[in-house]
This record gives C-alpha cells, sequence and structure tokens, in this order.
C-alpha cells in the first residue's frame, strides 16, 4: 500500500508540476507575442495578452485543483483535509469565474457571444 501512495504522491507532484509549466510557459509565449505585436497595435496586442494571461491562469487552476483532489481523497481523507479541499476548490472556482468575467465579460454559465450570435441568426430565418 506504501508503495501505491507513493505513485499517487508522484501522479499528484506531476499534476502540480505541469499546473506551474502551463502558467509559466504561456505566460512566457504570451509576453514575447506582446511584445512582437505591440509595434503594429498596442491595443489589439494587449488584449490578445490579457486573454492568453487570462486562459492560461485558468487552466493552471483546473489542474491544480485537480491535484488536489486526488492528494485528499486517495491519500490524505482525514474530515480536515476534506474541509481544506472544499475551501480551496470554491477559491479556485471564484478566481475562475472572476479571471472569465474580466476576460470575456460575462459569468461562466451565460452564453458566448458566439452563442447569441448563432441564436439571433435563428430567428432572422
Amino acid at each position: 500500500m506504501a508503495m501505491v501512495n507513493e505513485w499517487i504522491e508522484a501522479a499528484t507532484q506531476g499534476v502540480e508540476l505541469l499546473a506551474v509549466m502551463v502558467m509559466v510557459g504561456f505566460i512566457a509565449v504570451g509576453t514575447v507575442r506582446w511584445l512582437l505585436e505591440m509595434p503594429s497595435g498596442a491595443v489589439r496586442a494587449y488584449e490578445r495578452y490579457r486573454l492568453m494571461l487570462a486562459r492560461s491562469l485558468l487552466l493552471g487552476l483546473e489542474l491544480l485543483v485537480a491535484a488536489d483532489i486526488i492528494r485528499t481523497l486517495t491519500i490524505e481523507l482525514t474530515l480536515v483535509n476534506l474541509a481544506t479541499l472544499g475551501l480551496l476548490v470554491v477559491l479556485r472556482t471564484v478566481l475562475g469565474w472572476t479571471l472569465t468575467v474580466e476576460v470575456e465579460g460575462r459569468w461562466p454559465w451565460q452564453a458566448g457571444k458566439s452563442a447569441e450570435v448563432g441564436e439571433r441568426s435563428h430567428e432572422k430565418a
């Protein structure tokens, strides 16, 4: 059983490392891209940069939540750890919603702009 726990802990750390690598990697790529696009259009470059940063943070948060769930449910299942996991999931969910509102201008459960355009075209037909 100890060997299984070690493998699960290693997998959890791998998912956490992947989350950090995704966030740092996309931030680095986005920053270079932003710097290259700045001379041709600062406003457009900034909007694309902001979108890339927000998406990388959202993806990283989702991966970190997955790692926390794996760790808590498979290795350290205690009432305190379960409550801590619940709090972390709530906090990261609120952060995700906040990033979605900031970038897309809508709540995550609201239809996106592309869906609204599609609905309007069906109404006209």
